[in-house]
């Protein structure tokens, strides 16, 4: 069975409360409830991971290599800050589809770079629920092309 590693970042715990006029009501166990079915439709499994920590999510990065097909992630703030995060995502080879609830682009102009992109094979952004339910169809489509 194939396997997609699912990394949410910093604060993405809080959704439901946070900011509601920007990323919504869902909450992050509603999201992945959501992944969880569109996997199982698809016979792929998912192992979900989030935290607040870079090192934590750059660690969890380095270990996925030979273990998962592909990495579906949405670095939250960590997009724009996190060298470390992008040169992990390097490192390991593994294909890789970043998404974002909110439209990073048409927000502060801050925002509007993302560090992980270049090295990701496409991002998803400003779709709410359904940015992370097309990168998993993505990811699931790309894990299943590979050997």
């Amino acid at each position: 069975m194939k396997k997609i590693l699912v990394i949410h970042g910093p604060n993405l715990n809080l959704l439901g409360d946070r900011e509601v006029g920007v990323y919504g009501k869902m909450t992050l166990k509603q999201i992945n409830s959501e992944l969880e079915k569109i996997a199982k439709a698809d016979k792929v499994s998912l192992e979900i991971f989030q935290s607040d920590h870079e090192g934590e999510i750059v660690g969890r990065i380095g270990k996925a290599k030979g273990k998962f097909d592909c990495i579906l992630i949405n670095p939250a703030a960590y997009t724009h800050t996190s060298v470390a995060i992008r040169d992990a995502v390097a490192a390991v080879s593994i294909p890789t589809v970043e998404v974002h609830l909110s439209n990073i682009h048409a927000r502060e102009e801050f925002r509007h770079t993302s560090l992980i992109a270049p090295v990701a094979v496409g991002q998803v952004s400003g779709f709410g629920l359904d940015s992370y339910r097309l990168g998993l169809k993505a990811a699931i489509g790309i894990a299943k092309k590979t050997k």
